[in-house]
Protein backbone atom coordinates (compact mmCIF):
# COMPACT_ATOMS: atom_id res chain seq x y z
CA UNK A 1 0.00 0.00 0.00
CA UNK A 2 1.17 3.05 -0.85
CA UNK A 3 1.64 6.15 1.32
CA UNK A 4 -1.06 8.16 -0.22
CA UNK A 5 -3.53 5.23 0.24
CA UNK A 6 -2.45 4.50 3.51
CA UNK A 7 -3.56 8.38 4.76
CA UNK A 8 -7.17 7.81 2.08
CA UNK A 9 -7.57 5.28 4.23
CA UNK A 10 -7.00 7.09 7.48
CA UNK A 11 -9.41 9.54 6.87
CA UNK A 12 -12.06 7.22 5.63
CA UNK A 13 -12.16 5.74 8.47
CA UNK A 14 -12.04 8.31 10.41
CA UNK A 15 -15.73 9.91 8.80
CA UNK A 16 -17.20 6.86 9.32
CA UNK A 17 -15.96 6.77 13.30
CA UNK A 18 -17.62 10.33 13.34
CA UNK A 19 -20.78 9.28 11.95
CA UNK A 20 -21.00 6.38 14.19
CA UNK A 21 -21.27 8.74 17.21
CA UNK A 22 -24.26 9.48 18.08
CA UNK A 23 -24.79 13.18 19.27
CA UNK A 24 -27.19 13.68 21.70
CA UNK A 25 -29.88 16.38 21.74
CA UNK A 26 -31.97 17.47 23.95
CA UNK A 27 -35.94 18.93 23.25
CA UNK A 28 -35.87 23.02 23.20
CA UNK A 29 -39.52 23.64 23.05
CA UNK A 30 -42.53 21.28 23.40
CA UNK A 31 -43.69 19.12 19.87
CA UNK A 32 -45.60 16.11 18.83
CA UNK A 33 -43.04 13.91 16.58
CA UNK A 34 -45.63 13.69 13.52
CA UNK A 35 -42.76 11.30 12.04
CA UNK A 36 -42.82 9.16 14.86
CA UNK A 37 -46.32 7.56 15.88
CA UNK A 38 -47.02 11.17 17.37
CA UNK A 39 -44.39 11.11 20.32
CA UNK A 40 -44.76 13.66 22.44
CA UNK A 41 -41.64 15.81 23.44
CA UNK A 42 -41.37 18.13 26.62
CA UNK A 43 -38.77 20.92 27.07
CA UNK A 44 -35.83 18.93 28.22
CA UNK A 45 -36.34 15.47 27.21
CA UNK A 46 -33.64 13.86 25.35
CA UNK A 47 -34.10 13.63 21.99
CA UNK A 48 -34.83 10.83 20.36
CA UNK A 49 -36.95 9.39 23.07
CA UNK A 50 -35.36 5.64 24.20
CA UNK A 51 -37.39 3.37 21.95
CA UNK A 52 -37.73 6.12 19.31
CA UNK A 53 -36.66 5.34 15.93
CA UNK A 54 -33.28 6.59 14.76
CA UNK A 55 -33.96 10.26 13.24
CA UNK A 56 -32.41 10.56 9.95
CA UNK A 57 -29.73 13.47 9.78
CA UNK A 58 -32.90 15.27 7.53
CA UNK A 59 -35.15 15.26 10.14
CA UNK A 60 -32.30 16.33 13.18
CA UNK A 61 -31.90 19.52 10.61
CA UNK A 62 -35.47 20.11 10.19
CA UNK A 63 -35.84 19.54 13.93
CA UNK A 64 -32.88 21.83 14.77
CA UNK A 65 -34.00 25.11 12.61
CA UNK A 66 -37.34 27.20 12.09
CA UNK A 67 -37.71 25.08 8.36
CA UNK A 68 -40.71 22.85 10.21
CA UNK A 69 -44.57 23.23 10.83
CA UNK A 70 -43.99 24.83 13.99
CA UNK A 71 -41.55 27.32 12.35
CA UNK A 72 -39.35 27.03 15.52
CA UNK A 73 -36.61 25.72 16.93
CA UNK A 74 -37.72 22.21 18.66
CA UNK A 75 -33.93 20.38 19.32
CA UNK A 76 -30.57 21.49 19.87
CA UNK A 77 -27.32 19.32 20.44
CA UNK A 78 -26.70 18.91 24.10
CA UNK A 79 -23.99 20.38 25.70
Amino acid sequence: MTKKSTENQEVVEMKNEEETKEKNYVVVHDFKDLKDNDRIYIKNDPYPAEGAKKPTPARIKELSSTKNKMNRVLIKERD
